[in-house]
């Protein structure tokens, strides 16, 4: 009848549509229970002022139409009861089925992944990748060392002129003192055989300073070494 009338309806309309069912027959036995639960207060306000009156033949009716209201109220708990359970049933069939679509969305995703990816070839991009990462840090750690003999001699000297310049700064009383023991160049210098010596200007100038040049480098050399 609903392919003549309309669409079929899916699952999860279907869940929804007993759900609500279920629901509406709760709230029916509800109504009902409480009827006669009313209706059993009735019944016992009777039944003693029927005694009080003494007559027990109604009493004895009253009784037994007592019995039979609490026997239908206790069915009816029971019935709401199995409803109920029936409802959890269904809710947890809802549930099954949305776990079941998510699963089926998942295996389509899946699948649609495993078509989609080509094992050799990614096989042959991670081969060039780790070829070129070789080659990247190959050429890299060629750059680092040319770099470095390039700049190895100069940050040599400025580190040793550093520390020397540290070192004179520390020890600058006693190098004083030391420089002050070298001999005078204000004397003239003498000759072997008791000869006058007889200085040429320019020459006899640059022969005392290249000396003293030499004793100088010699005892700083000294100093650096101690």
């Amino acid at each position: 009848m609903e392919l003549l009338f309309g669409r079929k309806k899916t699952p999860e309309e279907m869940l929804r549509h007993n759900q609500r069912a279920l629901n509406r027959a709760m709230k029916d036995l509800d109504k009902e229970c409480q009827k006669l639960e009313r209706q059993e207060k009735k019944i016992i306000v009777d039944i003693k002022k029927m005694a009080k009156q003494g007559q027990m033949d109604a009493v004895k009716i009253m009784a037994k139409d007592l019995v039979r209201t609490r026997r239908y109220i206790k069915k009816f708990i029971m019935m709401r009861a199995n409803i109920q359970a029936v409802g959890v049933k269904i809710l947890t069939l809802k549930s099954h089925n949305s776990m079941a679509q998510a699963m089926k969305s998942v295996t389509k995703a899946m699948a649609t992944m495993n078509r989609q990816l080509n094992l050799p070839q990614i096989q042959k991009i991670m081969m060039k990748f780790e070829q070129q990462s070789v080659i990247m840090e190959t050429k890299e750690e060629m750059m680092n060392d040319a770099i470095d003999d390039a700049m190895e001699g100069e940050d040599d000297e400025e580190e040793s002129d550093a520390i020397v310049s540290q070192v004179l700064d520390e020890m600058g009383l006693n190098l004083s003192d030391k420089l002050s023991d070298l001999p005078s160049t204000s004397g003239s210098l003498s000759v072997a055989a008791g000869k006058e010596a007889k200085p040429q200007p320019a020459l006899a100038e640059a022969e005392v300073e290249v000396d003293v040049d030499a004793n100088l480098r010699e005892r700083l050399n000294n100093l650096r070494r101690d």
